[in-house]
């Protein structure tokens, strides 16, 4: 499980490359399963939604995950593990047991409501650095808040 990865060092996020987007800050996952699930971390979201770069680390920067996905495919690794599956939403779903819109976060965090089935983003406060969604459909519901660093 995602909330259980720790890996044993620090890695620090790689540069910006020219045309990609990046953000920093913390979000927090709480999937309403039995029992429910939750997750936080800081991250470093960089690329597009098409391919890109997630990088979650502890409190005290450890990695405790990255995630890459191109068209083609998405790998997680934690630690010396790595997880492959043929695109984005299949591996947080294995993950985390609800597909988690990382691709949709991009539009997010620019601002833009874009469409998600089954999810409703809140950007009433996004020009603060804040978004919450939330997914109501299919079940289990699920809610994402974002924290973006300044």
């Amino acid at each position: 499980m995602l909330a259980t990865a720790l890996a044993a060092c620090a890695t620090p996020p790689r540069a910006v490359q020219v045309g990609e987007e990046a953000w920093s800050g913390r979000l927090a996952l709480q999937i309403d399963t039995t029992p429910p699930q939750s997750f936080s971390a800081a991250f470093d979201l960089r690329g597009a939604p098409k391919a890109g770069e997630l990088q979650l680390t502890s409190p005290l920067g450890n990695t405790l995950a990255t995630v890459t996905w191109t068209p083609e495919s998405a790998e997680l690794r934690q630690g010396g593990r790595v997880t492959r599956r043929g695109n984005l939403d299949e591996l947080t779903t294995e993950l985390s047991g609800t597909a988690v819109p990382v691709a949709a976060l991009f539009g997010w965090l620019r601002g833009e409501q874009g469409d998600v089935p089954g999810w409703q983003a809140d950007l009433s406060r996004q020009a603060e650095g804040r978004i919450t969604a939330r997914r109501t459909a299919p079940l289990p519901t699920a809610e994402l808040r974002v924290v973006v660093q300044p």
